[in-house]
């Protein structure tokens, strides 16, 4: 009997542990702004992004999980100057209007900020 409860808090201990680290997960932070060159800096609604994709990679499949990593790499020449902005952002926000959906701003002016 004492082996039964002994397994039994085990288990239960393992469990706790295994949800207590799943929500331990790092998402970034909730909003940050993305350098946007000379137009000015890009104000992003991070958390928004991702109750409304769901996937990460969605993005992140252009760039990995990093902050200023956009910015890196356009320095490195792996990433054109606009390429995040209009292939990725812009172009989800218009087949979010084509839809009828809420969607994001779809001009440069309506994200970038200048300084």
């Amino acid at each position: 009997m004492k082996a039964i409860k002994l397994a039994i808090v085990v288990t239960g201990l393992m469990i706790f542990s295994a949800v207590a680290t799943l929500a331990m997960v790092n998402h970034g932070a909730e909003q940050f702004a993305i350098d946007g060159g000379s137009k000015g800096e890009v104000p992003f609604p991070h958390k928004i992004h991702q109750e409304i994709l769901g996937d990460c990679n969605a993005c992140h499949d252009v760039f990995p999980m990093e902050l200023g990593v956009i910015k890196t790499m356009k320095a490195e020449k792996k990433l054109k100057r606009k390429q995040v902005m209009n292939k990725t952002c812009i172009k989800c926000h218009r087949a979010l209007k084509s839809k009828g959906e809420s969607y994001g701003p779809i001009s440069c002016n309506d994200c970038h900020k200048k300084k």
